[in-house]
């Protein structure tokens, strides 16, 4: 700009000269036309800038000579530096979405009015959004149930909503809405499906512990008040006598199932190179299952597999559970198959009977404490509703799986898979 003043200021000179010394109109109209070729010379420059603006690039930044080539190098510098800055940006905000869409709970961001900005693939499946066509939509109405519609609009958010999942009937969800940047709304969805029912299993299991020693104990006060009070016959204390033995028996059982399950819980994992033989194992698990039957069964036993490293207790208490319930619930006559197999890098142990079965809804809830698909037959036979629970944590610990097949009046069949990392090459 300075230089442009001083070029006109030395342009005025010479005009004036020759205005002096010639004619003023010479002077004039002189200083006229080199005013008039130096504003082409700057619309020149000028057109230039016009039409790069209308599509600006760094990389076509017009050049030109004199102050415009400083004007166009600041704009070069410029569009160079705002260029890095939305290139930064744009990273920043991949990353941010990235890392929105890696998180497992599910994120919504709500405007002030409530409207969906953005949300990351979990909470899509959690509460039926679709970002692509409920962008901008508000997100009542689209998650309609009213536990939720009523929370969004109290305004208390101070704890979050339990709620079931619009896709998954068995899906829990707790909601929490955090407000964040004025007016705007950060919904947080986390999944505590499992949480819920490890809750729910643990106050099935206070319930269900309590009443299985509350019974007996009810029987033994109530015969103990009966032999102190009242006079007896021999023979009819001796039957009382024997009733509160029996259930004395039944409350050590489960005392004893509860510590072994405790002792399985918190003791460190099974020694990795301690060979277990286990045809050895079976064929006295099959004495004491033909003991257990007293010939009222056809027990049969296959072995074709080998050893494995691992506990022999722990092993001999799941199979021999899994033995034994195959024993109770097969009625008199039934046939049992108790079997340990290759099964390709594998080996499988395996009960199957032709008894009574478990109807299919029951079969994922079996391993759990006290669980049990026929009330008034378990406890007919003596069992504890620990068994299965026992086996479970015997198999995890050994890296087994348990397999539970079964058709009601047919039979079951129970298998216990192991990994090529537990069996004796």
């Amino acid at each position: 700009m300075i230089r442009t003043l001083a070029f006109s200021v030395a342009l005025g000179i010479p005009a004036a000269i020759l205005g002096i010394l010639v004619s003023p109109a010479l002077g004039l109209a002189f200083f006229c036309v080199v005013l008039f070729f130096q504003l082409l010379y700057f619309l020149r420059y000028f057109s230039r800038l016009d039409a790069w603006s209308r599509n600006p690039s760094a990389r076509d930044v017009p050049e030109g000579a004199g102050a415009w080539d400083e004007v166009f190098a600041r704009l070069h510098r410029h569009e160079k530096e705002m260029r890095r800055i939305i290139a930064r940006r744009d990273l920043d905000l991949r990353q941010v979405a990235a890392a929105g869409q890696a998180i497992v709970d599910g994120i919504v961001t709500l405007d002030v009015d409530n409207r969906i900005g953005w949300c990351n693939s979990a909470a899509e499946n959690q509460l039926g959004l679709d970002l692509r066509s409920d962008r901008g939509q508000p997100i009542a109405n689209l998650v309609r149930q009213p536990a939720f519609v009523d929370y969004l609009a109290a305004g208390d958010y101070s704890r979050p909503l339990r709620l079931t999942s619009v896709r998954d009937g068995d899906q829990v969800l707790s909601v929490h809405i955090l407000p964040y940047a004025g007016g705007e709304r950060l919904v947080q969805v986390r999944d505590v499906t499992q949480s819920e029912r490890l809750d729910q299993m643990r106050r099935d299991f206070v319930a269900n512990v309590s009443h299985e020693l509350r019974t007996p104990l009810t029987v033994l006060s109530g015969f103990l008040e009966t032999v102190r009070e009242l006079p007896l016959e021999q023979a009819e204390r001796d039957r009382y006598l024997a009733m509160m033995a029996d259930q004395s028996a039944r409350m050590q059982s489960i005392v004893q199932d509860l510590l072994t399950l405790s002792t399985l819980e918190s003791s460190p994992p099974p020694p990795g190179n301690e060979r277990v033989h286990v045809p050895d194992l079976l064929v006295r698990l099959h004495r004491d299952a033909e003991a257990l039957s007293g010939g009222r069964h056809r027990l049969f036993l296959e072995i074709g597999a080998g050893d494995v490293f691992g506990a022999e207790s722990e092993l001999a208490s799941a199979f021999g559970n899994l033995i034994s319930n195959a024993v109770r619930y097969t009625p008199d006559g039934g046939e049992i198959r108790i079997g340990w197999q290759p099964r390709g890098s594998s080996a499988e142990f395996s009960v199957a009977d032709n008894g009574i079965g478990i109807d299919p809804k029951h079969i994922p809830r079996l391993t759990e404490r006290f669980y049990r698909a026929d009330l008034g037959r378990s406890r007919e036979t003596g069992g504890t509703g620990l068994g299965l629970a026992i086996v479970k944590h015997v198999l995890s610990r050994h890296q087994a799986k348990l397999d539970i097949a079964s058709t009601p009046g047919k039979g079951s069949c129970f298998r216990a898979v192991f990994p090529p990392t537990r069996l004796v090459h």
